[in-house]
């Protein structure tokens, strides 16, 4: 197992999190110097707040532990491509690099950014880690939603 995939499985750990308290299973964790300093899922029902995505929770939780509001030397892992609200939110933290597992044609922010990125220019963005995995979580969610 890679370093990638390592990180994502805890990533997805956060997501069954969100999974087993009826959120949109969406796990994010953020690195910096191969160590875990945030973890988080999504609360947007705990909290009644929509803006309680796994990435904006996980977002404020490295400010804080870091003593800053930029991140360019962390990795961001989520399970699912970000949303334009997490885009936006990560564009203004300068984090080095994003690693999502299952894209999000309906959602994300190809949805409305399909030719410029949101992110900073400095970001690297790479997708498909566990891809098979990240989605099966969140398809279930939603089957039984139905």
């Amino acid at each position: 197992m890679n370093e990638d995939e390592k990180f994502m499985h805890v990533a997805l750990a956060e997501a069954q999190k969100a999974y087993e308290k009826d959120e949109v299973p969406i796990g994010a964790i953020i690195v910096s110097n191969n160590k875990i300093i945030a973890r988080a899922h999504n609360q947007v029902e705990l909290l009644n707040d929509s803006t309680a995505h796994a990435e904006i929770l996980a977002l404020t939780t490295a400010f804080q532990f870091l003593g800053s509001k930029y991140l360019p030397e962390a990795t961001l892992y989520v399970t699912i491509e970000p949303c334009l609200m997490c885009s936006g939110a990560l564009y203004w933290s300068k984090i080095g690099e994003i690693v999502f597992g299952a894209k999000d044609d309906k959602n994300s922010y190809r949805r409305c950014t399909a030719e410029n990125s949101p992110f900073h220019p400095k970001t690297s963005v790479r997708g498909g880690i566990l891809s098979d995995e990240c989605a099966a979580l969140i398809k279930e969610f939603f089957k039984n939603k139905r």
